[in-house]
């Protein structure tokens, strides 16, 4: 069961560019931190009570996020919903039509995470996790 946003993410070419203007727009400090399982950099912006946006840069030109980059350009990449069970919620989402990116749970920046594929979900791509304070 979905219980919340957790956070919306915003693929950038560079944090070093774009920190300086989410910190200006949120009135909030950067925490920056390195997701080499995902090949990215997170800039994170925790904002009204708890939810969090996020800025990711790929660490290098194979990361799925570079693939966006270069397709898309600049811009949402994913909005993340926060679930009690991850690997109890991907299946139940397979079985109610969406399909998966990820058929399990693995380990992300915040907790343990799965993707719902954006051709089954209006062209976005949504990612479901179970943050580590719930595992």
């Amino acid at each position: 069961m979905i219980k919340r946003v957790h956070h919306i993410a915003i693929a950038v070419k560079s944090l070093d560019e774009t920190i300086p203007v989410f910190e200006k727009l949120l009135g909030v400090k950067a925490k920056v931190t390195g997701a080499p399982c995902q090949k990215v950099t997170e800039a994170l912006f925790k904002i009204d009570e708890g939810v969090e946006i996020n800025l990711v840069e790929p660490m290098g030109p194979d990361s799925t996020v570079a693939a966006f980059l270069e397709k898309r350009g600049e811009g949402l990449h994913h909005i993340a919903l926060e679930v009690d069970d991850i690997d109890a919620e991907l299946p139940a989402m397979e079985q109610r039509g969406f399909r998966l990116i990820d058929k399990e749970g693995r380990e992300g920046v915040a907790g343990k995470i799965g993707f719902l594929h954006p051709k089954s979900a209006a062209g976005v791509l949504v990612e479901l996790v179970t943050p580590r304070e719930h595992e």
